[in-house]
């Protein structure tokens, strides 16, 4: 069983939902990214999602596009990102991590070294933002392959075509979008993402988590009662941006913390 798997069957077997966590890579330093990785476990994070930078990240709103602006200027690439959960797994080796990111860097250097050096470094999937399900299943069998899981996007304008093959292709979990936006706009309707997941359930049957728009341990404690995994990404570079110099793990460790108590409550 994958770590993903092993992660939501004992949250599961616990009544738990997942805290799944979003920082970028090289943010807001290359030194500073292990650090937070490991912070955002101390905190209580479940999964983390460790997002690759890139140029153009067309889902993201402007914090995680600046996340990507201050990565891309110490020149953090996909190969440094392969570094970071290879050092991460030197003390954590139960935290699934899932590299999140756009096509582009995995077209650069190919599908078959992007598994084979995930693989290598400890990661346990990846999300690919502009990777439709309808044209993966080549990719998707080789990750399953290669022990990765392959994790895809629902949208509240997902049709039922579209459920049916990310339940076909899709590995890990689901994360369903609960926006029709970018990342960390909006307010949820928890009333909304309850109808939609009750829907995807039809067809997924991997664990689902929601994000984009929750900041909060009100509007994270509303997800739960739905959800089987809460997501928080944007939030959490907030914290990073407005800690002091030095402060950024332990304002990440302390934010995080707070959402999984309301999560446990």
């Amino acid at each position: 069983m994958s770590r993903i798997a092993t992660t939501f069957t004992n949250l599961k077997s616990s009544n738990k939902t997942a805290l799944v966590t979003f920082i970028t890579a090289g943010d807001p330093g290359p030194d500073a990214t292990v650090p937070l990785m490991h912070a955002l476990v101390a905190g209580g994070a479940d999964v983390l999602e460790l997002g690759v930078p890139f140029s153009d990240p067309m889902a993201e709103g402007p914090v995680i596009q600046r996340a990507c602006e201050r990565a891309l200027a110490f020149n953090v690439g996909i190969h440094d990102v392969f570094d970071y959960v290879r050092q991460f797994r030197l003390t954590n080796q139960h935290t699934p991590v899932v590299l999140m990111g756009y096509a582009n860097p995995i077209e650069r250097i190919g599908s078959a070294a992007f598994i084979a050096a995930s693989k290598e470094a400890g990661a346990d999937g990846a999300i690919v933002v502009d990777y439709p399900p309808e044209e993966c299943e080549e990719f998707a069998a080789a990750m399953r392959a290669g022990g990765l899981d392959l994790i895809f996007l629902l949208a509240p304008t997902s049709t039922e075509e579209r459920i049916a093959q990310v339940a076909k292709v899709g590995g890990g979990f689901s994360y369903y979008v609960s926006l029709k936006g970018v990342t960390g706009a909006g307010n949820i309707d928890t009333a909304q993402v309850a109808e939609r997941l009750a829907a995807i359930r039809q067809h997924v049957k991997l664990p689902i988590g929601v994000g984009f728009g929750i900041r909060d341990a009100a509007t994270a404690r509303a997800v739960a009662e739905v959800a089987d995994a809460v997501v928080i990404g944007s939030r959490i570079i907030q914290e990073i941006e407005n800690a002091p110099a030095g402060g950024e793990a332990e304002a990440v460790r302390s934010f995080t913390a707070g959402i999984r108590a309301a999560l446990d409550a």
